[in-house]
């Protein structure tokens, strides 16, 4: 879709949906988080026959997010700077996704923004950011110091756990380009963290089948299209048949804690980004509403966070801000920042010639995303 091309239907079309993506993810972020390393009977013995039914307190809140939503926010930050350099000749988007993350790893050891470092840009002066919210050894290692890893040399190679696709939805709103490029910029850079296939290959699919829904695809459309495009991928087979267990449990009965549970065993071995992945794609599916759908990810035994974080940025997609329950949205923590950085993403993939381009920029939207 170029530049040129956006009506203004398209253009709210698209806002809503982006907005839909980065709120839903870190509503369903938030709803998981109480669940974190419970069991499914350890749910409905801390919170009722039925689990966890809408925001529960956590990490001291309710409505506190996670470290998934902290690098999701970094990586839309990376994609606007992407975009932004693309007058100076110097493109490569792996490379300032990358600095968007070593950004992030400042605030997880950093007191609050350093003032001194000129390339911080509006998000990471956000105080709230510098907090530690349950970030995964994988995320902290991998950004540890400025080594840029890649799929020939990735960072963490036998980290197979959700913490890289968590953060992936936002390469799926990069609708200007061809599904192919996302898998492989999605890629790339959770390998930066993740370099076991089953996890960055799962990054891939989220973010694919994201560029499908904001694209107007339907889900099953979406995930087709995703196998197709994995299917000539190393190491793909956990991430297929993850996604082909999704589709097929749709089928074997009524939506329930027992087929999430089928799809995510979790407790009894490591963390699975795979299964995560399978129970998002499956939970989204059978959704009658983004509550019950983000209500069905999260209670089960398995990564609890991931599943929720990846339901809610498949529904926010799918339906846009709309569908997103008002009464959760209230109590999210970070809100205003989200909405600001989605209304950014929007503005830059939809008006980026306006302003910044070789003969002309705006200041204030330099000052906001640097382009050093």
């Amino acid at each position: 879709m170029a530049t040129g091309l956006w009506g203004r239907v398209e253009q709210q079309d698209f806002r809503s949906r982006v907005r839909g993506t980065l709120l839903g993810s870190a509503l369903g972020d938030a709803l998981g988080a109480p669940a974190a390393g419970l069991s499914l009977a350890a749910l409905r013995a801390a919170h009722g026959p039925d689990g966890l039914t809408g925001p529960a307190p956590a990490l001291g809140r309710h409505g506190r997010v996670t470290a998934a939503t902290q690098l999701t926010l970094f990586t839309v930050d990376g994609l606007i700077r992407a975009h932004v350099r693309r007058d100076t000749g110097a493109w490569h988007p792996p490379t300032d996704i990358h600095r968007a993350y070593l950004r992030w790893a400042a605030t997880q050891h950093d007191w609050g923004p350093d003032e001194r470092r000129k390339d911080n840009g509006w998000l990471a002066q956000e105080e709230w950011l510098y907090a530690r919210r349950a970030p995964h050894r994988a995320c902290l290692t991998g950004f540890a110091d400025d080594v840029l890893g890649t799929l020939d040399q990735p960072k963490n190679p036998t980290a197979r756990d959700a913490a890289a696709a968590s953060r992936s939805a936002p390469f799926g709103l990069l609708v200007g380009w061809e599904p192919a490029l996302v898998l492989q910029l999605s890629v790339e850079c959770a390998a930066q963290s993740h370099g076991h296939p089953t996890a960055h290959l799962s990054a891939g699919a989220v973010a694919v089948i994201v560029h499908g829904l904001v694209r107007g695809d339907s889900l099953d459309s979406a995930v087709q299209r995703t196998l197709g495009l994995l299917g000539a991928r190393p190491g793909h087979q956990p991430v297929t048949d993850a996604l082909q267990r999704a589709l097929a449990a749709v089928t074997q009965g009524p939506p329930g804690p027992g087929a999430v549970a089928s799809l995510s065993p979790g407790g009894d071995g490591p963390e699975d980004a795979a299964d995560a992945l399978a129970v998002a794609v499956y939970c989204t599916l059978v959704a009658e509403d983004v509550p019950q759908g983000l209500r069905l990810a999260v209670n089960h035994g398995g990564d609890s966070i991931a599943a929720g974080t990846l339901c809610g940025a498949l529904l926010g997609a799918l339906h846009g801000e709309t569908a997103l329950p008002a009464a959760w949205l209230a109590e999210l923590e970070g809100r205003a920042a989200l909405l600001e950085l989605a209304d950014d993403f929007a503005l830059e993939m939809t008006q980026g010639p306006s302003l910044h381009s070789p003969t002309t920029s705006s200041p204030g939207w330099l000052a906001r995303y640097p382009r050093g």
